[in-house]
């Protein structure tokens, strides 16, 4: 067989992958949508079957006699070729490693922690999920030994690399340090703002249909989508043509349902511009989780929460709650809506404080998976990190450690991909500012497709071709970097202290 055949074939066997996995993930949709609450153990099995045969697919000879075939010379090292088998050379690898044991079991033992910490958070008690989470955690440090560490790194490293490739824990500890050192004197500048326009009464259906609206004009496309509710909200991804996202309403909070669909419909939109006809390789994938976060970042932060935004969302506010938002202005609106206020819960937290809640999310993992932290001890440590440095402290476990899902579905290394994604998102706007000097016009009379192109162009096209710091220094012209961040946040202090 010629090279060209040999990768056709390795390549078609990857689609028929991306299938199988296609079907895990309708499965993990509907646990968190619509499953009634007792089939979570029959669902467990039909997850755990569903990973054995993926795992199996992964690393089936097929593969591992193709990629022999298919060395660094095969094609040009800048083709779209070598791009997709490095990917499956890199995911081969790993998945060598782990057992079909580990992956059933790992399948099982999630769904159920999953149901779990559904059910402790609604009943407020921690100890309804700790021997799940003492679960989970055990698969995880078994995972992460069984793969592997560099020399001088870090057992998260292991994680960390499955959600953004070539991360290091060493890395992420520093950027959080020093992200802390310049968070500290600007939350203590900023001046929270009255948020009670915020608290009114937003009948549900209305937020539904004002929330699509919005979305939809974003460019979410949802005749390739749908939204639903749940606890937690999410966005799953199944192939071309069909991406859900989900939120959850709150009829007395806006921002609530409102910050999660756009959140989210940026996540959608990234899934929507990946290429279809590359599903299931590389190119037809999106970079990293950093990357992904970038994008709901982006339209929840940079857009939703800018200016220009609310000078053309403010109109439409008030024709969608008639009566319920008459006498509120753009200042009033826009204030609230960037208030500086530490708070307790993370998808509700500003701009500005945001980071910290990943920062002590890092923080709390890193010790739980070296054993520094006791999984008993977790409700504590996290009450003690909230105090200490937000200066706010949960009086529930619902509204502390039990607050997240990532880690009752594993996802180890998975919080430090959110601060990423903010500092990514700064970086892309800068971009996409110098590429359209009319931005702040655009978005003030809701025109979004000249940057949702670029970003199409810039991101979603190019899918893994590039690791994650490749496409940001394409698509940007220089490196991830926090400055664009924090003079993003700086200047928004700024504007409230002289104009507010």
């Amino acid at each position: 067989m010629s090279k060209r055949d040999v990768y056709e074939q390795l390549m078609k066997h990857q689609r028929e992958l991306a299938v199988l996995q296609s079907c895990s993930a309708v499965l993990g949709w509907d646990q968190q949508t619509y499953m009634p609450r007792a089939g979570a153990g029959y669902r467990g099995e039909q997850l755990a079957l569903l990973a054995k045969l993926s795992h199996e697919q992964a690393t089936a000879s097929l593969v591992d006699e193709c990629l022999n075939q298919l060395d660094d010379t095969a094609f040009p090292a800048d083709s779209e070729e070598s791009a997709n088998i490095r990917d499956v050379r890199r995911s081969f690898t790993r998945q060598s490693k782990l057992s079909s044991r580990y992956v059933e079991e790992l399948a099982t033992v999630t769904t159920l922690a999953q149901e779990a910490w559904v059910e402790a958070r609604t009943k407020n008690d921690y100890k309804l999920f700790e021997p799940h989470l003492s679960a989970v955690l055990k698969l995880k440090r078994e995972e992460a030994e069984t793969v592997g560490v560099p020399s001088g790194g870090h057992l998260y490293d292991a994680l960390l690399d499955e959600y953004e490739p070539g991360a290091t824990t060493a890395e992420i500890k520093q950027l959080f340090a020093d992200l802390r050192k310049e968070l500290v004197p600007l939350i203590h500048a900023a001046t929270p703002a009255d948020t009670t326009v915020l608290h009114r009464s937003f009948p549900v259906e209305r937020q539904r249909y004002f929330a699509e609206g919005v979305a939809a004009a974003m460019g979410f496309d949802f005749q390739a989508g749908r939204l639903d509710t749940t606890a937690h909200p999410f966005c799953s991804a199944f192939g071309p043509g069909d991406c859900r996202i989900t939120t959850r309403f709150n009829p007395q909070h806006f921002n609530e349902a409102f910050f999660g669909v756009l959140h989210e419909a940026g996540h959608g939109m990234y899934e929507q511009g990946l290429r279809t006809d590359a599903f299931g390789t590389a190119c037809g994938t999106f970079a990293s989780l950093g990357i992904h976060e970038s994008q709901s970042r982006f339209w929840e932060n940079q857009v939703g929460r800018s200016w220009p935004f609310w000078q053309g969302c403010l109109p439409r506010l008030k024709q969608a709650f008639p009566g319920v938002v008459d006498d509120v202005s753009i200042a009033t609106i826009y204030k609230a809506v960037n208030s500086v206020q530490p708070s307790l819960i993370r998808v509700e937290a500003d701009q500005l404080t945001y980071n910290l809640h990943i920062g002590i999310r890092v923080e709390l993992e890193l010790a739980l998976l070296t054993g520094d932290l006791a999984v008993i001890d977790l409700p504590g440590a996290w009450n003690e990190a909230y105090t200490k440095q937000l200066g706010v402290t949960p009086t529930t476990d619902t509204e502390g450690c039990l607050q997240d899902i990532h880690w009752s579905f594993g996802g180890f290394g998975y919080f430090a991909t959110y601060t990423l994604g903010n500092l990514f998102a700064s970086q892309l706007l800068a971009a996409v500012r110098r590429e359209f000097p009319s931005w702040t016009d655009d978005i003030k009379n809701f025109e979004f497709s000249g940057t949702l192109n670029w970003l199409r162009k810039n991101i979603h096209q190019l899918g893994r071709r590039l690791t994650s710091q490749e496409l940001c220094t394409q698509a940007t012209g220089t490196p991830l970097s926090a400055d664009f961040w924090l003079t993003e946040i700086r200047e928004k202090v700024k504007h409230f202290r002289d104009v507010f």
